[in-house]
């Protein structure tokens, strides 16, 4: 079936996330620049995105998720994992936890290390600050981020464990260089609402003449003439069309279609191209390699307090009361992002910075939230922030409709597994202290019959270990062979195409990815506006 060919413009975004909703209002600020921006999804005003606690059911859902399966995992024992991803205006952070972090400075200046000048701390920062909303201004005028409205007691009843276990509390994980310690998250809230970057970025500009914002269009390839990039093929409720560009091609689809189009598109290796019949533009066999992803391993307890949130009959009453009030004053148990509390910590003495995260939910949790867990308690998530292990994208087959391969190659790196391991016990240590005093239960998961010793822990962590929704690398960039993109995001060996997204990252960042992604799109504009 021949493509239809739409009319011209300058610039063709591919994915509405949270870096390309960024870098659709940046560039059409200038009338002179026309940009049209696809996303596979729909629109994203829906109760459940809005309202904070509509969370379990969005990774529960398929209609704003892309509902992702990785490859069987050697590491895992075979298991394969669900990945939710945003398929939605607003991406991810239309369906995320809406916890604001910035990451750890020195993950940036690592990345200057690995040959990206301008990627430092000193260069993020700004943008980091700029991408956020100024206090006192309107609504919509950039990423709003908040204090929790109306935390769990339980919450703050974890934060107090944790400090008797050494971890000091923290007001604010960006007020000083070493954020070890746990408190309650930073939001992207407003008012109680999620605040996702389709809100903060799209929605106040879809006036703009010189954007266009169309939605339920599916990507299927950057058509090439040459090895210029000049525009995107895509699969919409019209059929097969093309949209051209005079100025650039950018793709925002993430860490999993990024390089699936690149792919595609025929920029990928060559081999691999030429054993599904797909045409080869250029040879760069770096795209989808560098994969990586935040690895997650959970405790949880039983309570019985009237604080937890869960299965059993007390719910219903409470969940009428708490809807009701949401209504009223967007506060209350609707207004939660369900991981309200956490915290970073060392695996081991002696290391320049953390290298454990902690979510805390006061609630008990199992496969995200697919599974419903009859009665009340609390779940700790512990994750490794650097893994050393590295997975890949790949294709299945030439059908764009065809979901990627999937293999993040968790713990298959032997560094990795000792680190999780250390978190889970500090998980463990931390739910037991006596601090909880009246709060305390008896532990879930692992559950008594798994004991302190290596084995045991190895074994629990390999069966039950999840991803924390952070893959990146997959483009990553650099200044050697296997790199993708360069220090101003340009693909290596073709024109006028870039990748800003979450896959360029070298190396993950010490915490969340949505905040740090966010500012990719916002260095990707500085590029392209001449500013950087």
């Amino acid at each position: 079936m021949a493509a239809v060919v739409d009319e011209q413009t300058d610039y063709v975004i591919v994915g509405a996330g949270s870096a390309g909703c960024l870098l659709a209002n940046r560039l059409s600020e200038r009338p002179d620049i026309g940009v049209c921006l696809l996303e596979a999804g729909g629109e994203h005003r829906s109760p459940l995105i809005d309202t904070p606690m509509g969370l379990p059911l969005l990774l529960r859902g398929r209609r704003y998720n892309w509902y992702l399966q990785t490859e069987p995992q050697r590491g895992l024992g075979g298991r394969r994992l669900y990945w939710p991803r945003g398929k939605v205006l607003g991406g991810s952070s239309s369906i995320n936890a809406m916890i604001y972090l910035r990451g750890h400075p020195r993950d940036y200046d690592d990345w200057v290390a690995a040959g990206n000048p301008g990627w430092g701390w000193s260069d993020v920062l700004p943008r980091l600050q700029r991408l956020q909303r100024r206090p006192g201004t309107t609504a919509g005028s950039g990423l709003a981020v908040s204090d929790l409205r109306s935390p769990n007691p339980l919450s703050l009843a974890f934060i107090e464990a944790a400090a008797a276990c050494g971890l000091p509390r923290r007001l604010d994980f960006h007020d000083a260089e070493d954020p070890e310690g746990c408190g309650l998250y930073r939001v992207t809230q407003a008012q109680g609402e999620r605040w996702s970057s389709a809100r903060a970025f799209l929605d106040p500009v879809r006036h703009r003449a010189n954007l266009q914002v169309r939605t339920g269009c599916h990507a299927t390839r950057v058509v090439f003439e040459g090895r210029r990039a000049v525009g995107v093929e895509y699969l919409g409720a019209q059929g097969l069309r093309v949209v051209r560009a005079r100025a650039e091609v950018l793709l925002c689809a993430g860490a999993v279609h990024s390089p699936q189009l690149l792919a595609l598109s025929g920029v990928f290796d060559a081999a691999q191209l030429r054993a599904l019949g797909i045409e080869v533009v250029h040879h760069l066999p770096g795209v989808g390699r560098n994969l990586q992803d935040h690895l997650d391993i959970t405790a949880s307890m039983r309570e019985t307090s009237h604080a937890a949130v869960g299965v059993g009959p007390r719910m219903l009453p409470r969940l009428l009361g708490a809807t009701w009030r949401y209504w009223r004053r967007r506060d209350g148990l609707l207004s939660s992002n369900a991981a309200e509390a956490g915290g970073f910590a060392r695996s081991r003495p002696g290391l320049e910075r953390p290298d454990l995260q902690l979510h805390f939910l006061p609630s008990l949790l199992r496969d995200h939230g697919r599974k419903l867990v009859w009665g009340y308690g609390v779940t700790l998530h512990v994750c490794a922030l650097r893994p050393a292990s590295r997975g890949s994208i790949g294709l299945r087959s030439p059908d764009a409709l065809d979901p990627p391969r999937i293999d993040p190659g968790y713990l298959d790196h032997p560094d990795d597994l000792p680190t999780l391991r250390a978190g889970l016990r500090l998980a463990r240590r931390v739910l037991s202290h006596p601090a909880w005093g009246p709060l305390a239960g008896a532990e879930s998961t692992p559950g008594a019959a798994v004991g302190d010793d290596d084995a045991a822990l190895d074994r629990y962590i390999r069966d039950h270990a999840e991803t924390i929704y952070h893959p990146v690398g997959s483009c990553r960039m650099g200044s050697d062979e296997q790199a993708v993109v360069d220090s101003r995001l340009r693909v290596r060996g073709v024109d006028a195409l870039r990748v800003a997204d979450a896959s360029v990252m070298p190396t993950l960042v010490g915490g969340n990815t949505n905040a740090p992604t966010m500012m990719i799109g916002e260095m990707a504009a500085d590029f392209l506006l001449g500013r950087a």
